[in-house]
């Protein structure tokens, strides 16, 4: 297990110009993320300057197995807060090989509403709330509930601290920092008024950016 800790912690610009860039998309129900990953000859800042790229839509949804191949168009850039270094997270919106823009892709016209000049004249800012919930591993179960049981009423979770208030804090906060490190403009967490339930709030981001930042902080 160590040389594996090893390994995933390999620093690649030690050894290679290269780097590792996941390319994401949104998958054919609209609330699923799909990812595949490629190699690049060296670091890439302008997401316009990435290749795209194509993958199998009927196996996310998104197309007919007859004429199945979906293009991949980079949209925005981030910092891999897993493979670290050099690394990046790519977003990415769906297209046919025609150019024309999938039924799940509801960033293309999104863009155009942004790119208005009426629009961008205003500068409009969003702030936007995550609310989940951490689940028990194989049991499906909140996370601070007794197993088929109920928890305590609410009152002392929201905000809360301590052992016996806010579960799953290590990986509320392992989140948090992996969106700062991604360059994701997260503002802030808390405990909801659940046990085992959070919130994230990512902005505020100026238009279409915001949209970016949410998903990458899914």
């Amino acid at each position: 297990m160590s040389l594996l800790s090893d390994l995933i912690n390999l620093d690649l610009s030690d050894t290679t110009d290269k780097i590792i860039a996941e390319y994401i998309w949104i998958g054919g129900s609209g609330m699923d993320l799909r990812s595949k990953a490629r190699t690049l000859n060296g670091v890439v800042s302008d997401p316009h300057k990435l290749p795209k790229w194509n993958y199998d839509g009927s196996s996310t949804g998104q197309a007919p197995g007859e004429d199945s191949e979906v293009i991949l168009y980079p949209q925005a850039i981030f910092k891999d807060p897993f493979r670290r270094g050099n690394n990046i997270l790519v977003m990415c919106d769906a297209y046919t090989p025609a150019g024309e823009p999938i039924p799940t892709n509801k960033r293309y016209n999104a863009a155009k509403i942004f790119s208005h000049p009426d629009v961008v004249a205003e500068v409009p800012w969003y702030g936007i709330e995550q609310e989940y919930t951490l689940l028990q591993k194989d049991l499906k179960w909140p996370i601070g509930w007794p197993v088929g049981g109920y928890p305590g009423p609410q009152g002392p979770y929201y905000c809360g601290a301590g052992a016996d208030k806010a579960f799953g804090r290590d990986v509320v906060d392992s989140h948090y920092k992996a969106c700062l490190y991604a360059g994701i403009n997260i503002s802030g967490i808390n405990g909801e008024v659940m046990p085992g339930q959070w919130e994230f709030q990512v902005g505020p981001s100026v238009g279409i950016s915001a949209g970016d930042e949410l998903w990458v902080a899914r």
